[in-house]
């Protein structure tokens, strides 16, 4: 059992682009998982060992294998920036960005927003940011970000000033995505923020149908994009390896490192706050420390 349990991980692993939803999401919720396949392995591995199976250890390897693959260019990417090295605009080229979902009922919007100016960012998106704590927000952002834009219960706050900014209409029923234009070093950049649907799983399956009409409405607002320079930050609700968002991620590249698990704070398993980038190479991204939040803040700094 353990060794066809192993194989059986390394072929749904290695073609998970061919594991079917069946009316149920299959695909999609395997795919946000990806990463913790590699339990399996440990798991094969350890029953081979205690039972000195060559079966399991044989299926055990193949799917380290497979995995090491998959994974092993994430995991030798660029991390944070070293301890006293410049970050922000201040400090040379390129932009430091980060976005958190600072959840709505966030009991210290202040300490977060302290918390996010430790990565001396150029530029910080925020989500489920509420009329009650905006003040709060502001009374620490604005010192060091003096120019934002806020729509509904996201917004954006930038060393460099904001030209034009307004709500993004991807879903009619929800007021939680904006996109603004920054007069950046290197040119005018298009900072988008959203905040999509959040997924359920259900009696009948992993519910994603109103998230991933968010993808696909947001995907053909970047389609009429005009600046050369774009920049996505927000709470996708769903991993970089989940089929769903490739109407995005085939018009935008993520900016990934590492897993950088950001969702639940407490214990991360998966990465669903994203920045996604176009003509702004990452050169490193990493999470910050958790906040009040149920989401740990993500960042990334690019070259512009």
């Amino acid at each position: 059992m353990p060794a066809a349990l192993g194989l059986l991980t390394a072929l749904a692993l290695g073609g998970h682009r061919l594991v079917p939803e069946l009316g149920v999401g299959l695909g999609s919720l395997w795919e946000s998982a990806l990463p913790w396949s590699a339990l399996v392995a440990v798991a094969a591995l350890l029953c081979a060992a205690l039972r000195r199976a060559p079966a399991p250890a044989c299926a055990g390897g193949v799917l380290a294998v497979v995995w090491a693959v998959a994974f092993g260019p994430l995991l030798l990417g660029g991390g944070a920036p070293a301890h006293g090295a410049s970050t922000g605009g201040t400090g040379g080229p390129g932009l430091t960005v980060v976005t958190h979902n600072v959840n709505a009922a966030n009991p210290d919007p202040a300490g977060t927003a302290r918390a996010l100016l430790a990565a001396d960012p150029d530029l910080v998106a925020l989500e489920e940011v509420t009329d009650a704590a905006l003040p709060a927000y502001q009374g620490v952002l604005d010192k060091a970000l003096p120019h934002h834009a806020r729509t509904g219960t996201v917004a954006l706050w930038s060393r460099y000033p904001v030209t034009e900014s307004r709500r993004l209409v991807i879903d009619p029923g929800w007021n939680r995505s904006l996109r603004a234009e920054v007069s950046a070093p290197g040119g005018p950049l298009a900072v988008y923020v959203a905040h999509l649907a959040s997924v359920r799983m259900t009696a009948t399956g992993f519910a994603t149908a109103h998230r991933d009409r968010d993808i696909a409405a947001l995907g053909q607002a970047l389609d009429a994009e005009p600046l050369r320079r774009v920049l996505l930050l927000g709470d996708l609700n769903t991993a970089a390896d989940d089929r769903a968002l490739a109407p995005l991620t085939s018009r935008l590249t993520p900016a990934r490192s590492g897993f950088g698990f950001s969702w639940p704070s407490a214990l991360p398993l998966a990465r669903i706050d994203h920045i996604l980038t176009r003509d702004l190479p990452a050169t490193a991204t990493w999470t910050l420390p958790a906040t009040p939040s149920d989401h740990r803040p993500v960042a990334a700094r690019l070259r512009g």
